[in-house]
């Protein structure tokens, strides 16, 4: 069968684009490995649309993968990319430690790690992150100030053996409970990043404590747990709830009055910078680290942000 040279180029540009993005790693030490730690996560989901539309604009070769929460299944999509010969992986970490050997087999091997949005404990790697005690920073800063005096809150880490979430409590720590000694934290529990685990620990809090003053959450996700859990006892009102994220439904619940704050990390900006560290690679360049900023957003500068 003959075809058109408009029928020819369609069809290649169909096969371009297949292989682009569902990426048939070309191997010999070209092509990129995206391994997302799950698709499911929304803020996760924000990283990698940005990094595929800027993956597809500079024309770079991409096999994606999803761990699905599991880092064991991580470590063994790691391999396989290796295997394959690709000469970078964007790392989206499943876990920060247990990652590490198989980062190091990497580095071996001459591959480039491009850590992205979560750091990890050990290996050579660019890194594109935002300083997580920043935003946990942020989150006292604002505590700080509209808490009353003597307090009680409660604190929903984020997966614990995640740096985010260690340095995202570092700095609300330090920031606000050390120096305001009249705050009483009542407890602080592992919510996992996870909406249904922060809905479930507040629950539970619920259960235990007659009074909240406010929920410091290290994601977004977990702040909308806690959100159903105060509004199906009927306690939400007078309890601030601070997440980090600003994913579109809290900054929806920012705008009804169910959240008091959320700090943006910037997805768009970390994606962004993921592909063109990734770009660089491919051209021979040796790039170095990328810091994007948080931003605290309120009621009083939703309007910048909410769509």
């Amino acid at each position: 069968m003959k075809f058109s040279k408009k029928q020819t180029g369609f069809i290649a540009g169909i096969f371009f684009a297949a292989g682009l993005i569902s990426g048939c790693g070309d191997g010999g030490g070209s092509g990129v490995a995206y391994m997302n730690f799950n698709d499911n996560d929304a803020f996760g989901g924000l990283i990698k649309d940005s990094f595929t539309k800027g993956a597809q604009s500079k024309g770079l070769n991409v096999t994606f993968y999803d761990a699905k929460g599991d880092v064991n299944t991580q470590i063994d999509q790691m391999k396989e990319a290796m295997a394959n010969g690709v000469q970078s992986v964007v790392l989206v970490a499943a876990d920060g430690e247990l990652i590490v050997p198989v980062v190091e087999q990497a580095n071996e091997a001459g591959i480039t790690i491009i850590t992205v949005n979560r750091d990890i404990k050990g290996g050579e790697r660019i890194e594109v992150l935002s300083d997580d005690y920043e935003a946990g920073k942020l989150q006292a800063d604002y505590m700080v100030k509209n808490l009353p005096q003597g307090a009680q809150i409660v604190y929903l880490e984020g997966t614990a053996t995640q740096s985010s979430a260690q340095n995202r409590w570092e700095g609300f720590k330090k920031e606000c409970l050390d120096k305001r000694a009249d705050i009483k934290l009542l407890d602080m529990q592992d919510g996992d990043y996870s909406k249904s685990e922060g809905m479930k620990i507040m629950s539970l809090w619920l259960s235990l404590f007659p009074k909240i003053d406010a929920v410091i959450c290290g994601n977004d996700q977990m702040a909308l747990g806690a959100v159903e859990a105060l509004k199906a006892s009927g306690r939400l009102q007078g309890c601030l709830v601070s997440g980090v994220d600003a994913v579109d439904d809290a900054l929806k619940a920012i705008k009804a009055g169910e959240m008091v704050q959320t700090i943006k990390q910037d997805a768009v900006k970390q994606g962004e910078g993921a592909a063109d560290i990734a770009a660089q690679v491919a051209g021979g360049a040796k790039p170095g680290n990328l810091n994007v900023p948080f931003t605290s957003i309120t009621k009083e500068n939703i309007a910048q942000f909410a769509k």
